[in-house]
């Protein structure tokens, strides 16, 4: 029986390729056992095995041999087994990532939303700026605008991030970090996303600021937005085109 095919990383972990797994439990079981003798002689540290939905019957096979769940994706789940006591295994994702637009038009009026589930009982509607999450793999300043477009049909252009707010206990007991940012837009015609936006529009910032059913954090990042220069995107030698990296520091 030969060692499942593998690669490794830098801080001693071996990764099994998930195509060499053996679909048939009764051979993997015995292709894991040897695999994981071959991997600790070899000096690896901790082993993330990553099984595809479609070979899911092997799951149980990997937990029976003290492999313990990590994280999982749409089409698989990762988990992780210490060859050594006490080796260090990174824990995934802990946040959210959000972010919302403050866009003010040349007659100083906000755009804003009510959320389709915020009216079901009837109350009047709760204003908010329009965002969302982010996507994996999804720039802040790309996230914003297309949210933004996607809830209200408004196409924006990046002015500069302006604050966050920190939340924990959010959604599945993780936490959420909320990135505000300052957009001037490029049109004027709204066309909200029917199955999230009850309404949206344009209101005059000082009827925003001065209505009782906005929260007080929403009311002082519109201030500040209007006030403050923000934080703008930069450039950095040595990162590349920005693909990969976004950067944000104080104007100079």
């Amino acid at each position: 029986m030969r060692v499942i095919e593998s690669t490794s990383n830098q801080f001693g972990g071996v990764l099994p390729k998930p195509e060499d797994l053996n679909p048939d439990p009764d051979v993997f079981v015995e292709q894991l056992r040897q695999s994981l003798a071959a991997w600790k002689e070899s000096g690896f540290r901790v082993v993330w095995l990553e099984i595809p939905i479609a070979k899911s019957r092997l799951v149980p096979i990997a937990v029976d041999e003290a492999f313990r769940f990590h994280h999982c994706d749409k089409g698989y789940l990762m988990l992780t087994h210490c060859l050594v006591d006490n080796a260090f295994v990174p824990p995934h994702a802990s946040h959210y990532i959000g972010a919302g637009g403050v866009v003010v038009n040349d007659r100083r009026e906000l755009l804003v939303v009510s959320e389709r589930y915020h009216r079901s009982d009837g109350s009047p509607p709760r204003y908010k700026l329009p965002g969302g999450a982010l996507n994996a793999g999804e720039h802040l300043r790309d996230a914003v605008m297309r949210e933004v477009e996607e809830e209200t049909g408004i196409r924006t252009e990046f002015d500069a991030l302006i604050c966050l707010r920190h939340w924990h206990e959010y959604r599945f007991g993780k936490s959420d970090i909320y990135f505000v940012c300052r957009l001037h837009p490029i049109s004027e015609k709204i066309s909200i996303q029917e199955d999230e936006i009850a309404v949206s529009l344009w209101m005059p910032v000082e009827e925003y600021l001065g209505d009782e059913n906005v929260s007080q954090f929403n009311k002082q990042i519109v201030e500040a937005a209007i006030a403050t220069p923000g934080i703008v995107q930069t450039e950095v030698n040595g990162y590349g085109n920005g693909r990969r990296y976004e950067f944000f520091m104080p104007q100079g």
